[in-house]
């Protein structure tokens, strides 16, 4: 199985069992239970090594801030336990150290992602779009996120809002899909018009490129959470996990 159960309690799991055979406690009582089984405690870090039975969706390791030995002792233990994971905001340091502990570490530089494990079966259908060519690293996390976590996705790059005709000739593509990304630094303004065209839910990601008034993201991200289009969530500055994230959480429950 992809998670490996012997950090677990066994005498408790037993017993848990005995009791669901017995009809003492219900199946769904029991997988409340198995639910807050423990995380691996490394001392500097404490692994949910239970997330993908939890939520369905694996561990994800964040790289910025962290040592190259705290980065492989986690995906050292992360692939003992047999667990698929994402390693965010990681930079060829952060994928070396990965890649002592885990050889088969994919590495995407454009996107500051490393990929461990395969890739689930693909269904449903994500569309990840950028105003502009800068924005594509943030959408690049956001699109192998979603795709990592099983979903479909349409890559639909440059065509913001300083040439708004560029979108038109899209919007077949963007209609078809359950869950849409929009990368956009600058003034942000995208993700406001593409949900006043679209049915589906709309994830906006305000990114850190544009000039001095952009204050780092900060105008695009007002810009998004103070738009009137229906339908449209935002994340933070830059997070392009975090959206493709959600939206494959959108897009798989609505495929189901």
């Amino acid at each position: 199985g992809i998670i490996s159960f012997e950090e677990m309690e066994r005498k408790d799991l037993r017993e848990l069992l005995k009791k669901v055979k017995q009809g003492k406690i219900s199946i769904p009582e029991a997988l409340e239970e198995l639910a807050q089984l423990p995380y691996k405690d490394l001392g500097f870090a404490k692994l949910d090594i239970h997330r993908q039975f939890r939520k369905g969706l694996p561990e994800t390791l964040f790289c910025k801030g962290k040592t190259p030995e705290q980065i492989e002792s986690i995906a050292r233990e992360l692939f003992s336990q047999k667990i698929p994971f994402i390693a965010t905001k990681a930079s060829k340091e952060s994928y070396e150290a990965i890649k002592k502990a885990v050889k088969e570490a994919r590495y995407h530089p454009e996107a500051s992602l490393v990929i461990v494990g395969k890739t689930k079966e693909q269904k449903g259908l994500v569309a990840v779009v950028t105003a502009g060519t800068s924005d594509i690293p943030i959408a690049e996390e956001a699109a192998l996120t979603a795709e990592f976590m099983g979903s479909k996705v349409k890559r639909l790059y440059d065509i913001g809002i300083a040439g708004s005709h560029r979108i038109f000739p899209h919007l077949k593509d963007l209609r078809k899909a359950k869950a849409i990304v929009v990368v956009a630094g600058m003034e942000g303004a995208l993700p406001s018009l593409i949900a006043g065209l679209v049915a589906s839910p709309v994830i906006g990601v305000p990114t850190s490129i544009g000039y001095g008034t952009s204050f780092g993201g900060i105008t695009p991200l007002l810009a998004m959470l103070n738009s009137c289009a229906e339908g449209l969530a935002v994340v933070n500055i830059d997070n392009g996990f975090g959206a493709g994230y959600l939206a494959s959480l959108i897009n798989l429950q609505s495929t189901s």
